[in-house]
């Protein structure tokens, strides 16, 4: 495994697919070390992804302060206290018991993505498609959220025009939000792409990639 020449790849493939958004890669260091994450750090990566509080606080206290770290996995309310204070955006706001919970901890305004399940899968968290414009309009009562975006996962498929599909939805779902001109709901980012797929969703629209396997393999 070379760090360097993973990173390397991963930049140039970014930089060939997308047309004229910025993308910001998050490392998702959740299967690794601290070790691995400083190794990307020292690469130039600044956004770590983590799906569980536990890891995620062990990569805080063993990165460097300017290190980001994004919460991407399934929150659960109890576990909110834990990361609020680390975190540069929570990837996965899905209820409102969740956003109360962030509201209820937060010391200033916490930018979240509302996580989308796009394709339908049961095996998947998320809002259904329509749920999203009423769940953001009731997370105005909470002042310390700000909703940035929208995220989902696309199928585990070969099929590129399934996958397409799927990131399109998201990018049309997230230009209804944004003409609304929420105050707490700017919702310009998206938050979309792993691995296995990152390529075509940054084509779609993507802002944020997630991506693990292929910088740590």
């Amino acid at each position: 495994m070379s760090i360097a020449n993973n990173v390397n790849q991963v930049r140039q493939m970014i930089d060939a697919h997308r047309t004229e958004q910025p993308v910001t890669l998050i490392a998702v260091t959740k299967s690794v070390g601290p070790d691995v994450a400083n190794a990307l750090y020292a690469e130039g990566i600044r956004d770590f992804g983590e799906n569980r509080p536990e890891g995620l606080l062990e990569k805080v206290e063993q990165l460097p302060p300017d290190a980001k770290f994004h919460f991407i996995g399934s929150l659960q309310t109890r576990k909110v206290r834990q990361i609020i204070d680390h975190v540069a955006a929570i990837h996965s706001l899905d209820r409102l018991s969740l956003a109360e919970e962030i509201d209820k901890r937060a010391q200033g305004v916490i930018d979240c993505f509302v996580q989308v399940n796009v394709s339908g899968e049961a095996s998947k968290h998320g809002l259904e498609k329509e749920e999203v414009v009423p769940f953001i309009e009731n997370c105005k009562q909470y002042p310390h959220i700000r909703i940035i975006g929208l995220m989902t996962m696309a199928p585990f498929t070969e099929d590129e025009a399934v996958i397409r599909e799927t990131f399109r939805n998201l990018r049309r779902l997230r230009d209804d939000v944004a003409r609304h001109a929420y105050p707490h709901a700017p919702c310009t980012e998206l938050s979309m792409g792993m691995s296995n797929d990152y390529t075509l969703a940054i084509e779609e629209g993507a802002s944020f990639v997630r991506i693990g396997t292929v910088l740590v393999q």
